[in-house]
């Protein structure tokens, strides 16, 4: 079932520009240009893009924030801005840099008071904080207000005040921006574990594409408020030929004019004992490393996988 949609979504903002020493003239510039998006229930969907590109704007869009210049959209069969009270009870969001917490209140009488806002009854609200207290260990820091809180701690209480209603869809804007270590590893940590229930649709944006890469299985790219790539993760490495590199120690040097099928020898040290070879997406490491192993004697290797990083970044520039 498809739990979003849209079609030629458009967002168009008007500017003023300077068009001389003492003038300015007005300039309508397109945020989203045109976006096409079909989201299945319980999908994990990263939505990522430069600086401007349009993420946070249709996002907007997609929560009834904003309402588009252009074209159609419908999130749980609802129009955002029409209908924007009845979807605020069946979608969560957490934008990394706004609180929907009260800033003197302790976590826990925000969570209480969001029970009341959204009518959740009290055993579904229980049980559901319950499960978030255990998977973000939220009980060494429920009895402190919210002011008081780290920012790794404060995004795991937005995430939970998120939940807590029972959304249908959970919108993340840059939920690990400014995080430590340990706290990241502790959000994606849950996310996983909540997107493999396939009981929440996720939608996340982030420039932490490691956030990517555990969690969302599919990527859609945005530029210039237009769709570049929508796909998964593997399309898009074969799409811009990125490469695996396989890195082997010899024994002894590798002969001259070494050469196999689908590899490519990309750098061979001074003494000849180790060897870089970029891997062609269809040729297996196996058979690349049998080929070494019959050339020279192998002491050991190590396949190091493309980073989505250098992917994403070659598509930009193109």
């Amino acid at each position: 079932m498809t739990i979003i949609s849209a079609a030629g979504l458009r967002k168009d903002f008007t500017v003023r520009v300077k068009a001389g020493r003492l003038r300015r003239e007005r300039r309508t510039v397109s945020a989203v240009d045109g976006v096409d998006l079909a989201v299945e229930r319980g999908e994990m969907l990263g939505y990522i893009g430069p600086n401007g590109a349009g993420k946070s704007t249709t996002l907007k869009m997609l929560t009834g924030v904003l309402a588009p210049t252009a074209g159609e959209v419908r999130v749980c069969g609802l129009t955002p801005v029409a209908q924007r009270t009845r979807l605020a009870l069946r979608i969560g969001v957490v934008f990394g840099q706004r609180s929907q917490l009260w800033w003197d209140l302790p976590l826990r009488e925000s969570f209480g008071l969001l029970r009341h806002i959204y009518r959740v009854p009290s055993a579904d609200h229980a049980a559901r904080l319950r499960r978030c207290r255990a998977l973000l260990e939220l009980d060494a820091f429920l009895d402190t207000p919210v002011r008081q809180l780290s920012l790794g701690q404060r995004m795991r209480g937005e995430l939970t005040a998120a939940l807590l209603h029972g959304p249908e869809v959970l919108f993340l804007d840059e939920p690990t921006i400014g995080l430590d270590v340990v706290s990241k590893q502790a959000v994606r940590g849950f996310l996983a574990e909540l997107g493999a229930t396939g009981d929440v649709t996720l939608v996340l944006t982030t420039h932490d594409l490691a956030d990517i890469e555990r969690l969302c299985r599919r990527l859609v790219v945005v530029d210039h408020g237009r769709v570049v790539h929508d796909g998964t993760i593997e399309e898009l490495h074969g799409r811009y030929g990125s490469r695996r590199v396989l890195v082997a120690d010899l024994d002894a040097p590798l002969p001259a004019g070494f050469a196999v099928a689908g590899a490519t020898v990309e750098a061979v040290e001074a003494d000849g004992h180790r060897v870089q070879l970029s891997l062609d997406g269809g040729v297996g490491a196996g058979t690349v490393v049998a080929a070494l192993a019959g050339a020279a004697p192998l002491r050991d290797l190590s396949v190091r996988e493309p980073a989505i990083e250098d992917v994403v970044a070659r598509l930009y520039r193109s």
